[in-house]
């Protein structure tokens, strides 16, 4: 198939569900597997395999991170109806000023997402997220917006998230190094971000979301800051504590006991069953069993429409990879003499077509690694600078087949055509400023 066709299938298929999310109202989840089925169909994919690709998509998608949304939306409910987060909003807001809560956001996001991955923890953080917007002015676009660019810059560009690290140890480039730069360059990826929320989100008003709840819980008695506080922290110190620990440790190495029992605690669903208990404990001491048991039963239904609507996005996600499309646009170009611009535009190509950045970067890492030599990066200073061009390309785009994508859309309750309009741009944005920094270094350096 030709670039063109393969590109319009791509661009044609994300149209199609704007189209039908955002001026039909339809429920993204049949939009994004009725899409699926469309592209397997007009792709010439057997029947056969595209029924397979579909529950392939489906199945993935929650063994990845189906535990996850429960158990942080459950979390999400218990914090939220016993008053803990807004106890937590009230004690930032207190240090920080409600003017500068936008910011305050945008840095805990920043901070959390060094150890922990961009959805595990948007999911943790979003209770807090959706306090500071009841308690302040500032909407939920906006505040959405700072959290999920900050969480997402450091996901793409620092290890220990498994993407970069994977790139680092395929081309040999030093981690240290690609840890330390990758920092420094988030860092004004994050500033973007929050600007951009002051610009743009503000802009539009996402009547999906109610500004007061039609039947407000009243919490009663806040429970204390560090009563509040602790149960979040703890899955971020746990699963932080983890990625840390496993810095240098090649995958087929033999573990010790601790190093085993520090990768059970510090998987995201063991940490984040940790806090669910922690928060029982901490919570029951004003709060009676029955109504605990209450809002487990609210956090699990809560969490069966998000899990369709990112199951959808899996599904579409798979879809794309099974009809080849990011391997044939990558081929074509592979011939190109492009320099430190290669890994990033093959990055971009895999990430936009298939959605994973994690996929994206480790699978362009692959194709870049013999190819370092005729780019002129065979060396110390080059193999960074293109593991962390890689790690720019995987920003570049996040849309409707990327599942941190759907987490923002379903935990914040915005609409996909606002989810387009605001965070896709910048993912882009952030992307290509990445990328042009990384540039300037290689020219300084």
């Amino acid at each position: 198939m030709s670039t063109l066709w393969l590109c319009s299938l791509l661009f044609g298929s994300v149209g199609f569900i704007v189209w039908c999310t955002a001026r039909w109202r339809m429920n993204p989840f049949l939009v994004l597997f009725l899409t699926a089925l469309l592209l397997g169909l007009i792709s010439g994919m057997p029947l056969d395999k595209i029924v397979e690709t579909l529950k392939d998509g489906f199945g993935e998608t929650m063994k990845k991170i189906g535990l996850v949304i429960i158990l942080g939306t459950v979390l999400g409910v218990l914090l939220e109806r016993s008053g803990a987060t807004l106890r937590m909003a009230n004690f930032i807001l207190g240090l920080v000023g409600e003017k500068r809560a936008p910011a305050a956001l945008s840095i805990t996001g920043f901070l959390v997402g060094l150890p922990i991955f961009c959805d595990s923890g948007f999911i943790i953080l979003n209770g807090l997220k959706q306090s500071l917007v009841k308690r302040t002015t500032f909407g939920m676009p906006l505040m959405t917006l700072c959290l999920a660019t900050s969480l997402y810059g450091v996901h793409c560009l620092v290890p220990p998230h498994p993407g970069i690290a994977a790139a680092g140890a395929t081309l040999g480039a030093d981690l240290g190094m690609v840890m330390l730069l990758g920092i420094v360059i988030s860092i004004p990826l994050t500033v973007l971000g929050y600007f951009w929320a002051l610009r743009f989100g503000t802009k539009i008003v996402d009547d999906s979301v109610p500004k007061e709840e039609e039947n407000p819980v009243d919490p009663g008695p806040l429970p204390s800051s560090w009563r509040a506080f602790f149960p979040v922290l703890l899955p971020i110190f746990l699963i932080g504590l983890k990625s840390v620990a496993f810095l240098g440790v090649a995958p087929d190495a033999e573990k010790s006991a601790w190093l085993k029992m520090l990768s059970l605690i510090g998987d995201p669903v063991i940490a984040l069953l940790c806090a669910i208990g922690l928060a029982v404990i901490l919570l029951s001491t004003h709060k009676s069993q029955k109504s605990i048991q209450k809002w487990f039963g609210e956090g699990v239904e809560k969490a069966g429409p998000i899990l369709a609507i990112i199951a959808g996005g899996g599904t579409f996600g798979a879809m794309l990879k099974a009809a080849d499309l990011s391997g044939a646009l990558a081929e074509s170009i592979a011939s190109w003499q492009l320099g430190l611009f290669f890994p990033f535009l093959l990055a971009m190509v895999l990430k936009t077509a298939q959605g994973s950045s994690t996929v994206a970067v480790i699978t362009a890492a692959t194709i870049v690694a013999p190819a370092l030599s005729s780019l002129g990066l065979d060396n110390e200073w080059g193999r960074v600078l293109a593991v962390l061009s890689l790690g720019a390309g995987s920003m570049v785009v996040s849309h409707a087949n990327d599942a941190y994508f759907w987490v923002i859309s379903t935990f914040s309750n915005l609409r996909s055509d606002v989810m387009f309009k605001l965070y896709t741009p910048v993912t882009a944005l952030m992307g290509v400023a990445a990328q042009l920094i990384i540039w300037v270094l290689s020219l300084v350096f």
